[in-house]
């Protein structure tokens, strides 16, 4: 090589900064979509925002200058749209032994709170920071995904045949997501390689490599007592208040002093390396809990670092998201209300049965109802967690160089407390394939929350560490 000549890692580079250029306006237009997820948008396909936000999508990648590629917008019946793209082996790699690269475009819903100057669907770069809903989970995978193809085969790399799936209805649970893994088997084949970046980092130094999920359980727990209000100084003390029923039901499942999880099935042992993992990780990360906003004098539940970073991770918890029969305080008469309902959302330890606990929340909570109230749990939803295989030697050395070459620093691991149902799923369908779970989401982006945000620079390094790791897979 001359002095003149750029390295591989050095094009890579280039090609992903001049790359991003590009892409972040058009994120700037994904960000500006309301295309929320179907549970939160029945008549989604009517509003016609998923289609808007599919077809920006799709329309980049198909303007991609990869040999050989093919982009469909696939739409099986009933189903929310999924953008398959199948790109071919490149420089000698292997067309029999795919890598799947995964993401989503599906948002959550707006949720208040928002900074004066933002909104869910008003992108605004600040700084290095490009808020709105969507950008970081997950509307920058499938330019990270196909850049980082691109990027490979301009350094004259090689990768194997590489399939990218982008769905449309992650933030509901991904109901759709079987069907079209059942549909595409032949395309899909055998990966011995996952990519998917809808995960998480401790902070933007580095390369953050997802090593557990939590599985999780929805439903509405609805208590029903009289048939109309009541005026509290008439009825109160005779008839008992719905919402203390509902305390008396979420006694059952959780130690309300604690926080502690009281169903067997929504309890796991953690596995000693998972334990080891925690330990390591919690001298660089600190008091993980400080980096999120609690209010003046608050603390967290749990103060030892290590065992914060596994009480996110490999804990049973419950979270109240949502209410219905509580009206506004301004609002509030001075009325003993009729019913009252909660939406539960319970985190599952990654190795627990979703379905064992839904069915175990159920029957807990419907059994012998207090004061013969009518109680129900409905709508019940779950999702499995996953605990990552253990890692191959190349990929272990891929993910290290491919951090550095990025980010100037090794890649570290830890677990991440959200939920990504296409892992535990692919976990069980091809049961010897390597993971790379990752993502741009720090714990200040807020995913879900008010001020969302993609730390930009995150996701350009992002994709020259996934160009990487193509490369070394199809080399190793």
């Amino acid at each position: 090589m001359t002095l003149t000549e750029s390295s591989p890692a050095d094009i890579i580079r280039d090609h992903a900064n001049d790359a991003w250029v590009g892409i972040v306006p058009l994120l700037h237009e994904y960000i500006a979509i309301p295309n929320v997820s179907p549970d939160f948008d029945p008549e989604w396909r009517e509003n016609g925002f998923m289609a808007q936000a599919v077809e920006l999508i799709a329309g980049w990648c198909r303007d991609r200058p990869i040999p050989g590629m093919t982009v469909e917008v696939m739409e099986l019946p009933e189903r929310t749209p999924m953008i398959v793209i199948d790109v071919p082996a490149f420089n000698g790699g292997s067309n029999d032994d795919p890598v799947l690269l995964y993401g989503h475009l599906d948002k959550q819903p707006e949720m208040e709170g928002w900074r004066d100057d933002l909104g869910p669907w008003t992108p605004v770069l600040e700084g290095d920071r490009l808020y709105g809903r969507g950008g970081a989970d997950d509307g920058y995978a499938a330019f990270a995904s196909m850049t980082a193809i691109e990027a490979t085969q301009a350094a004259g790399g090689a990768h194997n045949r590489c399939v990218v799936l982008i769905e449309a209805s992650e933030e509901s649970g991904s109901p759709d997501l079987p069907a079209y893994i059942e549909a595409l088997t032949d395309t899909i084949g055998t990966p011995s390689l996952v990519v998917c970046l809808d995960s998480g980092c401790v902070d933007y130094e580095r390369m953050w490599v997802t090593t557990s999920l939590r599985g999780m359980v929805l439903g509405t727990l609805a208590v029903d007592i009289v048939t109309d209000g009541l005026h509290s100084g008439d009825a109160s003390g005779m008839i008992p208040s719905s919402f203390r029923i509902l305390r008396l039901l979420l006694d059952r499942v959780e130690d309300s002093a604690t926080g502690a999880m009281l169903l067997p099935e929504l309890i796991a042992e953690i596995p000693p390396g998972r334990i080891a993992e925690a330990n390591d990780t919690a001298p660089l990360v600190g008091a993980y809990a400080d980096n999120y906003p609690l209010v003046e004098g608050a603390r967290a539940a749990v103060a030892d670092p290590a065992g914060q970073l596994l009480a996110r991770t490999w804990y049973g918890t419950l979270s109240v998201v949502g209410a219905d029969g509580l009206p506004p305080t301004n609002r509030a008469g001075n009325v003993l209300r009729p019913s009252t309902s909660l939406k539960l959302s319970f985190r599952l330890p990654p190795t627990a049965d979703p379905k064992a606990a839904a069915a175990a929340i159920t029957a807990a909570l419907e059994a012998d109802p207090p004061y013969g109230a009518r109680v129900s749990f409905s709508n019940v939803d779950g999702a499995p967690g996953w605990d990552a295989p253990a890692t191959a030697p190349w990929l272990a050395d891929a993910l290290d160089a491919g951090s550095i070459a990025a980010f100037g620093q090794p890649a570290r691991n830890f677990g991440e407390g959200g939920s990504i149902p296409f892992m535990g799923m692919l976990g069980e369908k091809f049961p010897k394939a390597q993971f790379v779970i990752t993502g741009v989401l720090g714990p200040d982006a807020n995913a879900h929350g008010p001020n969302e945000y993609l730390h930009v620079p995150t996701a350009r390094k992002l994709t020259m560490a996934v160009a990487h790791i193509l490369s070394a897979h199809s080399a190793r």
